[in-house]
């Protein structure tokens, strides 16, 4: 088995880190090519001892990981208890381990230019407050549009908490860590935005920035309301809790499904001027799509497209905080329809602030999503 995942959620933390350490090395021997490691909050005063057990015992050739609001490891989402969830993989490729301090590291400072070197893949774990994720990938989408970027922004909601990031034998309280991945191993991305599209696509045709004056000649607003208008009932109070667009990222295709678009928010309108306002800019000659979330929607969302994905070996999800049982009716509902596309459940990740996937290609960051690094041998 090239991958494996293990699980402690022992209050004790030489307990936990002990349980999910020998799991790993039942799995895969001492050694592995890397590991990623998500630590749950309530160990958060104990991460050094964590990281240094890992790396002494496990003796990992790279080693990466962080704190995390929640950790999930094969079908379990551990939300709201001490919990720690080790991924270890040995593949045919190679990783080289990468500590972002600014924006710059991610564009510059990797030796060379990230398309000159093989790399396909890079793993980014972030703090929200100290990286500036959207301007690095917008960046990165312009210079190494080959390399997808899958990954997510460490969940804590207060700078001064304590949160972490490691890589090898170093552990940051800010900025970034990252493993860049080549060689044959494949890597697939899954990205469920959890949104259901209404109404039509429309073409931007006059806008600023992140505001729409028109669509399709006529004015946003007005255009807006006639579709919501068209809608069912129970698809206008979807509306009223909470409106989304979806823009296109790749023009060239005929027909749009899920996958195409990259959902931000609807975050205002002005009856007057007729301006609908996003959370992303608005360039004309883009196709929208209006869309709508809730627990029913993302569920279909992530179901659909998990569906698709033949048996893989391991997987590494990154899912919202906003997600789990603060959106699902039952736990674990992420994982466990991940997992089901993988081999021994050979699953971990964390619940984020923020999570980074491609749409059509590019990567993004993306809020209320799930997405997940697939790995294939």
């Amino acid at each position: 088995m090239p991958y494996a995942s293990s699980l402690s959620t022992h209050d004790d933390p030489a307990i936990a880190v002990a349980e999910a350490i020998g799991h790993i090395l039942d799995k895969l021997g001492p050694s592995p090519d890397f590991v990623v490691v998500f630590v749950s909050g309530h160990f958060r005063n104990r991460v050094s001892d964590i990281h240094s057990a890992v790396a002494e015992l496990l003796r990992p050739n790279v080693l990466i990981g962080c704190t995390a609001g929640a950790v999930i490891c094969g079908g379990k989402e551990i939300e709201d208890q001490s919990g720690l969830s080790i991924f270890g993989g040995n593949f045919d490729g190679q990783v080289t381990p990468l500590r972002i301090d600014s924006p710059s590291d991610l564009l510059h400072d990797t030796g060379q230019p990230l398309a000159d070197t093989g790399v396909h893949t890079m793993l980014l774990l972030a703090d929200p407050f100290s990286f500036p994720a959207e301007s690095a990938l917008a960046e990165c989408r312009l210079l190494y549009p080959k390399v997808q970027i899958i990954g997510g922004l460490v969940s804590s909601t207060d700078p001064s908490s304590g949160d972490c990031l490691f890589l090898d034998g170093e552990i940051y309280r800010d900025g970034a860590v990252a493993l860049l991945i080549k060689g044959e191993v494949t890597i697939e991305p899954l990205l469920s935005q959890g949104c259901r599209p209404i109404g039509n696509p429309l073409i931007i045709t006059k806008s600023r920035d992140n505001m729409i004056y028109e669509l399709g000649g006529q004015p946003a607003l007005k255009r807006l309301e006639e579709m919501i208008h068209a809608l069912p009932e129970k698809e206008r109070a979807l509306v009223n809790h909470g409106l989304h667009v979806g823009r296109v990222i790749d023009e060239h295709k005929l027909e749009f499904t899920r996958g195409d678009f990259l959902i931000r928010a609807v975050i205002g309108a002005d009856q007057e001027s007729g301006v609908v306002a996003i959370g992303d800019l608005a360039p004309v000659g883009s196709t929208i799509q209006f869309q709508v979330r809730d627990a029913s929607s993302a569920a279909e969302d992530l179901v659909q497209l998990s569906s698709q994905i033949p048996m893989a070996d391991g997987a590494l999800l990154f899912t919202c905080n906003g997600r789990g049982t603060n959106l699902f009716e039952t736990p674990n509902h992420d994982a466990s329809e991940v997992s089901t596309r993988i081999r021994g459940e050979a699953v971990a990740g964390m619940f984020c602030a923020g999570e980074i996937g491609p749409v059509s290609e590019q990567s993004f960051l993306h809020g209320f999503t799930a997405s997940a690094a697939i790995f294939r041998d």
